[in-house]
């Protein structure tokens, strides 16, 4: 039965550090190799955290990844070019995403958002906008999901 390690790690820049380190070491697999491999797979990820399982079978010490995607609110900010987001979220604005970049970003992240449907995704990540006090396509968001409610409560 295969061991399982999860990680939070920065895109590209994984360490063999304590984290790692520690739980791999009594496994007996070649931490620097899994480092190498987690690089390797979450390079297109600079600057944000990826979510890393790592399994592992004890009795080979073979170790396969499952790299997932970053959340929403660090694809978001990404394309905003910011590093975080507005301490006052209701007040202050931060940057600005357009509207392509929500819908990419919700089919991207797929089934791991909560929506049935791409406009409910979509939808769901403009309300990330929120928290994260980033507008979208220059408008507000909050304003935004209003009128893409009342437009689908029209048909």
């Amino acid at each position: 039965m295969a061991v399982e390690v999860s990680v939070l790690v920065e895109g590209g820049k994984a360490a063999a550090g304590a984290t790692l380190g520690s739980a791999l070491g009594p496994l007996g697999v070649n931490v620097g190799q899994v480092v190498a491999k987690i690089n390797e797979e979450t390079k297109q990820f600079s600057g944000m955290r990826v979510p890393v399982i790592i399994r592992v079978d004890p009795n080979t010490r073979a170790f396969t990844l499952v790299v997932g995607r970053p959340p929403v609110a660090a694809l978001l900010l990404k394309e905003a070019k910011k590093e975080k987001g507005s301490g006052k979220p209701k007040t202050e604005t931060v940057g600005d995403v357009s509207l392509a970049a929500v819908h990419r970003i919700a089919e991207a992240k797929g089934d791991e958002l909560e929506g049935r449907t791409a406009e409910e995704r979509a939808n769901q990540v403009i309300g990330t906008c929120v928290s994260l006090g980033l507008t979208v396509g220059g408008q507000d968001p909050r304003l935004l999901l209003k009128e893409r409610v009342a437009a689908r409560g029209a048909r």
